[in-house]
């Protein structure tokens, strides 16, 4: 199927250049696009490749208006990677088949469930009592949504995520035959508000005592797992592998990069940013770019540098105790 380039900018704005009657086949990269495709440069290192596309049309900003359209066709607009995701969002509409409303023929639905009737409830699918799920949400083959969720408007969830299974709690108890652990039941649910995204095979575990959130506008990657009783701030985002333990509270519009983990019971700010594989130990208060990865390094080189950091603390209380009995005269 095939869209004429004067549709697209009539449906998401920008300014045209060249000819609208261009028939657009497919969204690629500068670098394998064809002239059928329509591509974009958002990133100035990749603004080399833009000469030498074939793509039909290019998507640039203002300040490449010239440069584009003494190539070919072009659609100008502000942010070309928001207008990439728009074009993305429209292109599934209108060149996909939807998948029809309702819930498959092989989903497991409690009774006292409420569905939006124009919600997407996938093949395989478990949802179990007194779940909420919002209008125009989509869920994925084989998720499953425990008894007392809610899930609100707009949401995707992809395969295998599982919410409100049991946060980890249990109770030490000595006894004779020594220590063993008393489980404690979970008796929160889940609440999960508009315009979610939760990556396949995500767990969001239910609460203790009160209900874990997650507001409006989260993103979740894949492999994702989110504690008992945590809450993540609106419009924030964590990638794959990532992990928050209980009680954890992330602030509105933070990211948590690939593989980094937060402790349980601490508290991040809103506009905070975890660098990859990063460890959060204590609660950051204040907005800005924070890492904690030690660089990787070949592994002798790695195990003198590990054996070192193991001695900064005496190194510093020695260097303390010198200047302590250090008179030497200072110079002015």
């Amino acid at each position: 199927m095939q869209v004429a380039l004067r549709e697209i900018a009539g449906q998401l704005g920008g300014e045209l250049i060249g000819d609208g009657e261009l028939r657009i086949a497919r969204i690629a990269t500068l670098e394998g696009a064809t002239p059928d495709a329509i591509a974009f440069l958002a990133n100035p290192r990749y603004r080399s490749q833009l000469a030498a596309s074939r793509a039909g049309c290019v998507i640039v900003a203002p300040a490449l208006r010239d440069e584009a359209a003494a190539r070919g066709a072009a659609i100008v607009t502000p942010d070309p990677y928001a207008y990439y995701a728009r074009l993305t969002q429209w292109w599934v509409r209108t060149m996909r088949p939807q998948a029809a409303c309702g819930i498959h023929p092989s989903a497991v639905v409690d009774a006292s469930a409420q569905i939006a009737p124009d919600a997407v409830i996938g093949p395989l699918c478990v949802i179990g009592a007194n779940v909420r799920i919002g209008a125009a949400t989509r869920l994925a083959a084989h998720v499953t949504v425990y008894d007392g969720c809610t899930i609100g408007a707009r949401c995707i969830v992809h395969s295998g995520a599982v919410i409100g299974a049991d946060g980890f709690g249990f109770a030490p108890v000595k006894g004779e035959g020594g220590l063993r652990y008393e489980k404690i039941e979970q008796l929160g649910a889940v609440r999960i508000g508009d315009d979610v995204e939760i990556g396949a095979n995500t767990c969001i575990d239910r609460g203790a005592l009160d209900d874990p959130v997650i507001e409006d506008g989260v993103k979740l990657d894949n492999l994702i797992q989110i504690g008992h009783n945590v809450r993540i701030g609106a419009h924030s985002a964590m990638a794959g592998c990532s992990g928050v333990a209980g009680s954890g509270v992330i602030g509105k519009r933070c990211t948590i990069g690939g593989a980094a983990v937060i402790l349980g019971h601490l508290t991040l700010a809103d506009d905070v940013h975890i660098s990859a594989a990063s460890v959060v130990m204590r609660s950051i208060r204040q907005p800005g770019q924070y890492s904690g990865v030690f660089p990787i390094d070949d592994n002798a080189a790695w195990e003198k540098n590990a054996a070192t950091l193991r001695q900064l603390h005496t190194l510093r209380e020695r260097i303390r105790a010198l200047e302590k009995n250090d008179t030497t005269p200072r110079q002015p």
